[in-house]
This record gives structure tokens, C-alpha cells and sequence, in this order.
């Protein structure tokens, strides 16, 4: 299993996020995609927290295809968001 997590800071975070929409529909629609989400900070206002669980690497590449669209590259300020391969799991 594969876990992509952490957070992006952007510029118009609200718009950022309605943008998005169309995105988190497709993923949690796409072979492999177990959880997708974008979701707002409570504390930082330009701050998005990312989310996904998936099937393995190949399903991740295969949806990302060739990435986000250039004017949503252009609001990221920065990122910090990692892939975590994920040997084994239990209920909490």
C-alpha cells in the first residue's frame, strides 16, 4: 500500500480547493485509489493537507499522468509532501 501525505501552501487556498474538486472525484474513481482527499487547515490559511492511500506505486502513476494543470503548479508556494510504502496494517 501506498500513502502520500503532508501539506502545500498556496495562494487563494478556498479557490485552490473548489478547483480541486474535479480532481478528487477522478482519483477516488481511478483502479487502485483506496483514499483521496485535499482538505483546508483549521489553523493556517494557506495551508492544504493532502491525503491519499492507494494500491501500489503503479496505480498512483498511472492517475497522475501528467500532473496538475500549470495555473494550479503556479499557486503552490511550497510543498512538503511524501510517499510512504506501507508493509503491513491494523485497525487502530
Amino acid at each position: 500500500m501506498i500513502v502520500i501525505s503532508g501539506s502545500l501552501y498556496v495562494d487563494g487556498r478556498d479557490t485552490y480547493l473548489t478547483g480541486c474538486r474535479e480532481v478528487v472525484e477522478l482519483a477516488r474513481a481511478a483502479p487502485g485509489c483506496l483514499d483521496f482527499a485535499l482538505s483546508a487547515d483549521l489553523v493556517e490559511p494557506d495551508r492544504i493537507n493532502v491525503y491519499e492511500r492507494w494500491e501500489s506505486d503503479e496505480d498512483v502513476e498511472r492517475f497522475r499522468g501528467t500532473g496538475p494543470e500549470p495555473a494550479q503548479v503556479a499557486r503552490i508556494r511550497s510543498a512538503d509532501v511524501m510517499r510512504y510504502r506501507i508493509s503491513g496494517m491494523e485497525p487502530a
